[in-house]
């Protein structure tokens, strides 16, 4: 029997299976993942109260046997010969031996294997070894393994928060968990109890008063998960993934394994909030598609005056509400009564509100992408009695009619110097979709390609005061069999025009020029230096206008070589990974982009490295640095430079033109302009570059700017191609302050970015971009870009780089040489 027994050595070096747990840079609980819930607790974090109800309901003598009770043995052998079997017998180091090495079978040769076991490990540990395998090990219900789980799973609190009441209902757990639960049976959970409460009574443990008062305190178990403490849906499953290839679901989900993310509680708060508050703007703004459904329907349509004031029951009211989903922070709601301006509703738990007309106001009908019908004058142009509708409580704790939005967004932000990522939303909400689109949507990039295409042009002869021909193109496709015609947006040419300010008014026939005089081969060999996959990029002209497909996290990645100087960072979301007892068996080591250790001078831009784009997002988590033994780990000291891809003068001279693109400004000019990202200006920030993007039919609308130290990329858009952003007109109920006109990348997407750098800007000192060696500053005629002795509103400083200074003066009557293939009047002949 012996030699059939397994080896109790093994409880000595046990290794609790406890689930995956991610955690932000702050170490807030994100996640958790695994089926078996289980917390490891030591002894001295259990609550003697509990340790008193187990002795007393499961092993009153477990101090003072040898691992099997004798008594308790023997009583109840002799019931079972009077045909009285009631179970019992087993002793809380039996109960360990069953868990631990066998089944829960009942057949005398397992018992005998038991008794067995149990001498061995008396043998091997001390009883408060014993007790505590058992608290931590025995299945509680619900998938809760452990005391410390289970106060988690029934309360959503600590062990150490339970009152006795409570506590006495776990410690009735064992008996049978699956139907004593306070989930499954409320009553048995209470009679279990009862028994709990009155053993420890008789064994002194507690007082005739805490016996009463516990014993007639309500059952309070409900259904709780793992108590998070930041929201980040999105990031969990990244991290939970990358995980899962790094070490298999094997290990994963019993190793105990805690994972420490990039991102920070107030900046991943932030995104988020950003996120759902200008999609909820948006969608708001182009009217109200109407209730989810409607308890009395055939009220709506009867109008009988019984049927519209009959009072909805209670039943009627909770199972349209458990129907009803909850999104982020919509939760929905019944409408019960109906006054001229305002609406009471019926919430869960029986909540009771009322909605205002400046929560309703809004709601015009939605007819199409591109229409909606005429503002409300009343309530009852919205809702009928019994509509199911979703609201959202604001901060004055006012209720708002809302919906869920059908549109889809992203945001994600990373630095620049080394590609951590500080932020990511992938949508409106995790419940409603988990196709994040930070990472797996490839959409159209609209002008947000634009800033990669004049830094081709850069790098090949032009400059920020290069002149180029603002006029329409007319292009014979022979492919096609069409004229292509490139537009503007908006349709408006001003002629010969600066590269800095085309670049900041977005102007779409210049960044065609420019392809077409650099090359599309030459042009998409430029782009994949800033990891962008070739087979993403179409190789035509159509490229200039952000024909291209990328991810958020992919045009986040590529804007972070502007902010940083010029070099090829690489998004990664993990910093460390801990194993169950704190050591660190995993550690990031991303390369840096350091600009102290290159001297630029010396970069030879003819020999910047290829990247293996296909590769380079494959993995984003994946930072060259391998799974390190814990010794090890202090080795990893050696700092990695990220691969210039550019020169940080092209990286500087792009960051200027983007930063007009937020700053610039010149009224006084013939041509006034401003830069498409003006409403930036509101952060008061002159350390920002940024730009917009908005894609043909505006399907899909961008914007992506940057401080020094941050860069943050927002989209909106929706899932169903056959939508459009589309456009609002004016709401006579709402007021001045509302977008209306056509939506593009600075109305939809930019309020996104805006409100999440409010928050993230709070911690970055304002850092201007310096410019780097071989940079010289030099005064210029605002007209022709050329070199001017005057002084006056008419000139302006521009920088370049030293072989690219000017040397021609501007005089009285210039002769333009713009980028056309020849005169003004001959454009429409050439193209």
């Amino acid at each position: 029997m012996r030699s059939d027994l397994p080896d109790v050595e093994s409880l000595k070096d046990l290794q609790w299976q406890t689930p995956l747990q991610i955690y932000s840079k702050d170490r807030l609980l994100i996640s958790q993942f695994g089926e078996k819930k289980r917390i490891p607790l030591t002894l001295d974090e259990v609550p003697q109260q509990l340790i008193d109800a187990l002795l007393a309901t499961e092993d009153d003598r477990f101090y003072m046997h040898f691992g099997v009770d004798p008594i308790g043995l023997g009583r109840a052998v002799l019931a079972k010969l009077m045909g009285q079997d009631k179970g019992g017998a087993s002793t809380i180091t039996m109960q360990v031996a069953r868990n631990f090495f066998l089944t829960r079978e009942v057949t005398y040769t397992r018992k005998i294997r038991e008794i067995f076991l149990s001498f061995h490990i008396e043998h091997l540990l001390t009883k408060d070894e014993i007790l505590m395998l058992y608290i931590n090990k025995i299945p509680l219900g619900h998938r809760s393994f452990g005391f410390g789980a289970a106060a988690q799973v029934y309360y959503g609190k600590n062990l150490n928060q339970l009152d006795l009441a409570q506590i006495a209902v776990l410690a009735g757990l064992p008996k049978a968990p699956s139907t004593l639960n306070p989930i499954r049976s409320p009553e048995r959970a209470k009679a279990r109890r009862s028994v709990v409460l009155s053993r420890m009574l008789v064994s002194g443990y507690i007082t005739q008063q805490q016996y009463l008062l516990a014993r007639n305190a309500p059952i309070t178990g409900k259904r709780h998960g793992a108590e998070i403490e930041l929201s980040a849906p999105y990031v969990a499953e990244m991290a939970h993934q990358e995980v899962l290839e790094r070490y298999g679901k094997d290990k994963v989900y019993t190793e105990g394994y805690k994972v420490f993310t990039t991102i920070t509680a107030k900046l991943q708060t932030a995104a988020e909030q950003a996120l759902v508050n200008n999609l909820l703007s948006y969608d708001q703004r182009h009217g109200y598609r109407g209730p989810i459904t409607s308890i009395r329907p055939q009220a709506n349509g009867s109008h009988s005056d019984k049927s519209l004031t009959q009072p909805l029951s209670h039943d009627e009211l909770d199972a349209a509400l458990d129907k009803a989903v909850h999104y982020q922070m919509l939760e929905p709601a019944v409408v019960v009564a109906l006054e001229d301006k305002s609406v009471s509703i019926h919430l869960r738990n029986n909540v009771t509100a009322t909605i205002n007309w400046d929560g309703l106001s809004w709601a015009r009908p939605y007819i199409n992408d591109q229409k909606q019908g005429l503002p409300p004058k009343a309530t009852h142009d919205i809702l009928k009695f019994g509509d199911v509708i979703l609201v959202q409580k604001m901060n004055d704790g006012e209720y708002r009619l809302a919906q869920l939005p059908t549109a889809s967004a992203a945001i994600v932000s990373l630095s620049p110097d080394d590609g951590a990522i500080k932020a990511a939303v992938g949508g409106f909400s995790f419940e409603q979709s988990q196709f994040n689109r930070v990472t797996q949507a490839k959409r159209q990039v609209g002008s947000n390609i634009k800033p990669f295409i004049y830094s081709a042009a850069l790098d090949n002869g032009f400059t920020l005061a290069s002149l180029v021909n603002d006029a329409p193109i007319n292009q014979w496709d022979k492919s096609s069999g069409v004229v292509w015609r490139p537009k503007n947006s908006p349709e408006t040419y001003v002629g010969p025009l600066r590269v800095r300010l085309a670049l900041a008014q977005s102007k779409n026939v210049i960044a065609v020029r420019l392809l077409k005089s650099i090359g599309v081969n030459e042009t998409v060999n430029h782009l994949t230096k800033f990891g962008f996959k070739d087979s993403d990029l179409p190789r035509n002209e159509s490229l200039a206008l952000g024909s291209a497909s990328l991810s958020p996290l992919e045009v986040a990645t590529g804007f972070a070589a502007f902010a940083n100087g010029g070099f090829l960072v690489k998004p990664y979301l993990i910093e460390r990974i801990e194993n169950s007892n704190g050591d660190i068996i995993y550690q990031a080591n991303p390369a840096l982009a350091c600009d102290p250790c290159v001297d630029d001078e010396q970069v030879d831009e003819s020999a910047v490295p290829s990247i293996n784009t296909d590769d380079f997002f494959s993995s984003y988590g994946n930072t060259d640095t391998q799974t390190l033994a814990t010794e090890d780990i202090d080795t990893v000291t050696a700092i990695k430079q990220a691969p210039r891809i550019i020169s940080a003068q092209n990286a500087f001279l792009i960051t200027q033109a983007l930063n007009s693109a937020i700053w610039g400004a010149d009224w006084s000019a013939k041509h006034g302009w401003q830069g498409t990202g003006w409403r930036a200006r509101t952060l008061k920030r002159r350390d920002l570059s940024g730009k917009t993007g908005t894609t043909n039919e505006a399907k899909d609308a961008w914007f992506s700017g940057f401080s020094r130290r941050l860069v943050t990329t927002s989209w909106i858009g929706f899932d169903d191609p056959s939508h459009v952003l589309g456009r609002t007109v004016y709401n006579n109920n709402l007021g001045k302050n509302q977008t209306t006109g056509n939506e593009f990348g600075a109305k939809s997407a930019q309020p996104a970015w805006i409100d999440f750098m409010q928050v993230a800007l709070e911690d970055i000192e304002e850092e201007s971009f310096q410019p780097p060696v071989d940079m010289v500053s030099i005064r210029i005629d605002k007209e022709t870009g050329k070199l001017t002795t005057k002084t006056d509103n008419s000139t302006e400083f521009e920088y370049f780089r030293y072989r690219n200074v000017p040397t021609e003066f501007v005089i009285e009557d210039t002769t333009r040489e713009i980028l056309s293939g020849g005169s003004v009047e001959s454009e429409e002949e050439l193209f």
